[in-house]
């Protein structure tokens, strides 16, 4: 079975990526819970394993079973390019109770008695799953957010380059594997049936950590939504820079390598500072000089500037032939 999403081409004119720290901390439920389904994450259940005592995840846990459909009112689609974790659970705290007593009633494989409870007063019900989520949150994946974010950026930056420079049929070719783009139609391989089209505000692409290596659909009373794996996931634990060859780091400085080796992909300097421990204004000065250089460069994207190598930068982080 599929989901078949016929896109005009306002539709495609209108897509879009964006990250949303909600379903990351919604589809982590799953890894807590099965851990083996996610091995890369094992770094992170370790850390918080500690932390989950003095919490009370049987509602959440209901709600987002170990496989299928999960209460789509936990997960809204994001509505601008990065909206942070409180603006998400505002919006999760405003779910009419009607409609998050249905999303409760569609789940499937969970507490009979729990979800009983929720749909027998759902406004109190959405209250306190919206408490629970931000405990959870705090206590366990708030201090994560900015290494799982950076992962994300990353991974959007690279995919609307291809976006602008081969169209949607680019872009959809190496999206996954369970997403074909026919030209007119995008079909997503998932466990249930849908043919239509989308309501005429485009199709919101998000990237996942935590969903990985699964895709996923929303789609009406909501915007059409597809979450795809992220590419890199299994570097996202690992601490530190890359290591600079001794040459290089002697040329310009081991810092200034380490930047330029990490602009492997274009990133910002606030993500550049997260994965190189150091504080934005130290990597700025560092980006200052290989801009200057004509190592890299540096391009606004939305309120951000995005810095990349050049050709010249490529070469020299590839070393002699």
């Amino acid at each position: 079975m599929s989901v078949i999403w016929t896109l005009r081409p306002e539709d495609v004119a209108r897509i879009r990526f964006a990250f949303s720290p909600m379903w990351e901390l919604a589809a982590s439920l799953r890894t807590l819970r099965d851990p083996a389904r996610q091995a890369v994450h094992l770094p992170w259940i370790r850390s918080v394993r500690s932390r989950l005592a003095g919490l009370d995840l049987a509602e959440l846990f209901a709600l987002v079973p170990p496989s299928g459909y999960l209460a789509d009112f936990l997960t809204p689609p994001p509505d601008t390019p990065c909206p942070d974790f409180a603006a998400e659970l505002d919006r999760v705290r405003r779910t009419p109770p009607a409609q998050a007593s249905r999303e409760a009633g569609r789940v499937v494989g969970a507490d009979p008695a729990v979800i009983e409870r929720f749909r027998s007063d759902p406004e109190a019900g959405v209250a306190r799953v919206a408490d629970a989520l931000e405990a959870y949150w705090e206590a366990c994946f708030a201090e994560f957010w900015p290494r799982v974010h950076a992962l994300l950026e990353r991974d959007v930056l690279r995919r609307s380059r291809r976006l602008a420079r081969g169209g949607a049929r680019e872009l959809f070719a190496e999206l996954d594997p369970a997403v074909v783009w026919t030209g007119e139609r995008l079909v997503v391989d998932r466990p249930w049936c849908t043919d239509a089209g989308l309501h005429g505000d485009g199709l919101v692409l998000v990237p996942s950590a935590f969903y990985w290596p699964s895709v996923a659909v929303m789609s009406a009373p909501y915007q059409s939504m597809l979450v795809y794996p992220v590419l890199g996931v299994g570097g996202l634990w690992e601490n530190g820079p890359p290591p600079a060859p001794g040459a290089l780091a002697a040329l310009i400085g081991r810092s200034r390598a380490q930047i330029l080796l990490a602009l492997v992909e274009p990133s910002t300097t606030s993500a550049l500072a997260h994965r190189m421990a150091v504080t934005p204004g130290a990597v700025s000065q560092h980006l200052r000089v290989l801009s200057g250089s004509g190592l890299a460069v540096g391009m606004r994207v939305g309120r951000e500037v995005v810095y990349r190598r050049t050709s010249t930068g490529d070469a020299l982080a590839a070393g002699p032939p």
